[in-house]
């Protein structure tokens, strides 16, 4: 709860993989609270009131999980739209806002993402931006299981990063503006 908020505020795209594997870590617990409790929460050095509120926030993505029916796999709804949000600014991007440099970045990746949409045989209804965090998600747990990425994945990673980090920069700008606009109003 605490790192997610951080990261929600200061780089969107890192929101995301985070809350999908927090996903997949209450999964591996079979969405079991007590589990969760004694395994994640209690880990924080916290107080009392500060470890009932990420209790809370733990449970309730638990709950999420369950209404939506996302418990073996897929995303809370919240987590799509955040995705979806940000699969519109792409598009605003390459097609409203003529962002070159981004159509730059787009264009470096392009090669990747289709081989890459490719080998996940995904079809065109995902877009290039949840494919995008999709593959450095995959990327990301490989890491952490210490294994071996091979220099093309690397370079393919490499191109995804650079497209995914340029987003989350815009959209960051983009809050940042929406709030200004919104103090500007009320003042």
């Amino acid at each position: 709860m605490l790192i997610a908020r951080e990261k929600k505020k200061s780089n969107i795209a890192e929101y995301i993989l985070y809350m999908w594997q927090v996903e997949d870590m209450l999964r591996a617990f079979q969405l079991d609270m007590e589990l969760v409790n004694q395994h994640v929460v209690k880990g924080f050095q916290v107080d009392e009131a500060k470890a009932k509120e990420i209790y809370d926030w733990y449970d309730n993505i638990i709950a999420i999980m369950k209404a939506e029916k996302v418990e073996q796999q897929g995303h809370i709804q919240p987590l799509k739209n955040t995705v979806n949000e940000l699969t519109e600014l792409h598009f605003f991007l390459l097609h409203e806002a003529h962002d070159r440099r981004y159509q730059q970045i787009v264009t470096m990746a392009a090669g990747n993402l289709v081989e890459f949409r490719n080998r996940s045989q995904v079809g065109n209804e995902v877009s290039d931006v949840e494919l995008a965090l999709t593959a450095l998600y995959g990327n990301l747990l490989l890491r952490l299981q210490k294994k071996e990425i091979n220099p093309q994945t690397a370079t393919a990673m490499e191109s995804f990063s650079k497209m995914i980090g340029y987003l989350a920069a815009k959209y960051k700008q983009m809050e940042e503006e929406e709030s200004a606009q919104e103090v500007n109003d009320k003042g």
